[in-house]
């Protein structure tokens, strides 16, 4: 068992405390400490951006183990883009950090007089003046704290860049220089407390037990074997970009338009051209990252990435084809500190005001496909500037400030901007990005299965009966079924700190191959559907705190263009002579979401809430959050 630090900003408080033994049972670590530590500290009258804000940097009991993918750090705080319960997600090599330090939480309050950096360097735990990082880019950061040539012993550092300094709602926390904690504007949070970075660097790593190493391996044997990753080692997640094109998949112009004629000039085989190396994560046997470099011209840059959420947001989404813009302007919001998802869809909303009339700028035209407005709305977004000013505070305020015509082109649920899919194909996710806690998330249930036509997953874990319906993408009747179980698989492995990727994104391990690593930590046998419990669990108390905002059904849905305006889809072929895609003259078909209510109703029972979406005492009991609920 660890321990976690809580740091007082405005004090200068350091307090160290062994990490609870019960809430690891509980709640097991990463986003489930995360939900109960801001449970307990933060209260539904706290704005976000005050120092009473929690701004937590939890590991999870697997993170920075031999266990696969065992990577991911998880931030938590209260969100100030929904105003509510909030978190972010990020790979790389700082949580694996954080953990060899020995601590499981490192937890923020209040707010420094100046800008500081926490130094977390083995046993010690400092403040220190940051005066002279304040306004430099998050690379900038980095190389004045660990040097131009940084290796391991250096440390790894997590920062923010001037648009969270610059209390941009849409900021993001860079980590290892390219991996984002990003949704939900957890940069603003980090840069309202005049934190510009926190650094650590451990002397050495705890030990594992050699049940938990024996199961470890075993499992990175399993993935290393399984073929269904080989698209992700291959080519990372720009492996969707083809398939989601043909599917309807593929948002575009604000989600105006599902597909995009030019997917090959963004798809994986157009940014390969652009691949330098593969990259993996701490302890990964995937490897799905790629540094990427254009070599020459106006966006000649270098990065890690780009990936789809990434590509899709700056690319089809703002109807921009240019390869070598998109990747030149996921390295300009890696170096501002944006959440590249937010940014794309805040910018595209953009893009459709003008269109419709509702919003210029006297410099840039504002114009679909026009990259030079997107990178121009980049920079003018972390320095709020111009417009920037009004973008900076996300799709829904700008809406709300804008007026009620605005409105329903803003793309977003809870106040979070829409992932990169397309709820009137993508059924699953259309009812998943409503009924996440966070906001419109795509990684909180993760219900692919059916789009994916993972049949031998669907047999495993549905009943018989509902599979057929269930496995249809058009059909709706049962695709709560496959986000209440998405939900619990995703914060399950959001808790132990491992990556989607080798769980529910393919489905590569089950819950009941978590199960012996679990046991091994905690020293008590676990099975999978205990594992599963421990994910309703953290759902349940994630939704009570924002019941205790005053949020219930009217949250849970989505932008009326998904459930009233019917997307076209049509056909595409390869031309053999050119290879350019060539689309066919009248539609195949339309999407649309046909019944979100009933879709809403099935969700709220498969989850024993009541219909107003709260969950009922005797659910709060039988997932032992009983003595929560009435806080």
């Amino acid at each position: 068992m660890g321990k976690s630090a809580f740091v007082n900003l405005t004090t200068g408080d350091i307090r160290i405390e062994e990490t609870n033994r019960d809430d690891l049972r509980r709640f097991l670590g990463g986003r489930g400490l995360g939900a109960k530590l801001l449970f307990e500290l933060v209260g539904p009258d706290v704005d976000p951006l005050s120092p009473e804000n929690i701004l937590a940097f939890i590991a999870g009991p697997f993170t920075g183990s031999s266990w696969p993918t065992a990577s991911r750090l998880h931030v938590t705080c209260k969100s100030p883009l929904t105003g509510a319960y909030g978190y972010a997600n990020s790979g790389g090599f700082f949580a694996a950090e954080l953990n060899h330090v020995g601590y499981d939480a490192l937890v923020v309050t209040g707010r420094a007089a100046h800008p500081v950096t926490l130094q977390v360097i083995g046993a010690k735990i400092l403040l220190q003046d940051a005066s002279d990082l304040w306004g430099r880019t998050t690379s900038e950061t980095q190389r004045a704290l660990l040097g131009d040539s940084p290796g391991a012993r250096a440390g790894r550092v997590a920062c923010i860049g001037p648009a969270g300094e610059n209390l941009v709602r849409i900021s993001a926390i860079i980590n290892d220089l390219s991996r984002a904690a990003a949704r939900g504007g957890p940069g603003a949070v980090m840069g309202s407390k005049n934190l510009k970075a926190i650094h650590v660097r451990a002397a050495g790593r705890p030990a594992l037990s050699s049940e938990f190493k024996a199961a470890a391996k075993a499992t990175a044997k399993k993935l290393k074997e399984d073929p269904h990753l080989d698209g992700l080692r291959r080519h990372g997640t720009l492996v969707l970009m083809d398939p989601k094109n043909l599917s309807g998949d593929q948002p575009a112009k604000n989600h105006q338009l599902v597909q995009v004629p030019f997917i090959q000039k963004v798809n994986a085989a157009a940014l390969d051209a652009y691949l330098v190396r593969h990259k993996a994560c701490y302890a990964c046997p995937i490897a799905c990252g790629r540094d990427s470099a254009v070599v020459a011209g106006r966006y000649a840059t270098e990065l890690e990435g780009p990936e789809y959420e990434t590509t899709n947001a700056l690319g089809p989404m703002c109807w921009v084809d240019d390869p070598e813009a998109i990747i030149y302007a996921n390295r300009l919001c890696n170096e501002y500190g944006l959440d590249t998802i937010s940014t794309g869809v805040t910018i595209a909303f953009a893009l459709e005001l003008h269109e419709r009339g509702l919003l210029d700028d006297d410099e840039l035209s504002l114009a679909w496909g026009d990259a030079e407005s997107v990178i121009g709305l980049i920079e003018r977004i972390a320095h709020r500037r111009g417009i920037g000013d009004l973008l900076a505070e996300g799709t829904r305020r700008a809406a709300e400030r804008i007026g009620p015509n605005a409105r329903p082109y803003a793309m977003h649920v809870k106040g979070l901007e829409l992932p990169r899919q397309e709820p009137r194909f993508a059924k699953g996710f259309g009812l998943g990005h409503s009924t996440s806690n966070r906001g419109a998330d795509h990684l909180y249930g993760m219900p692919a299965i059916d789009l994916a036509s993972a049949w031998d997953v669907a047999r495993k874990i549905f009943d018989p009966e509902i599979v057929s319906e269930l496995m249809d993408p058009a059909n709706e009747k049962y695709k709560p079924d496959m986000v209440v179980y998405g939900e619990h698989f995703c914060a399950l492995t959001d808790a132990l700190g491992i990556c989607k990727f080798s769980t529910v994104e393919e489905y590569a391990l089950l819950p009941e191959d978590l199960a012996p690593g679990v046991s091994a930590v905690l020293g008590e046998e676990v099975t999978g559907q205990n594992l599963l419990q421990i994910g309703e669990r953290i759902v349940n108390l994630e939704r009570l705190y924002n019941v205790r905002q005053g949020m219930g059904r009217a949250d849970d849905y989505l932008p009326r263009r998904f459930t009233q305006e019917a997307a076209p889809l049509y056909e595409y072929e390869i031309d053999p002579r050119t290879g350019e895609a060539i689309m066919s003259a009248e539609p195949v078909r339309y999407g649309i979401i046909h019944d979100l209510d009933a879709m809403l109703d099935r969700y709220y029972d498969l989850r024993d809430w009541d219909r107003n979406g709260i969950p009922r005492p005797e659910t709060l009991r039988r997932l032992d959050l009983i003595d929560l609920a009435g806080r």
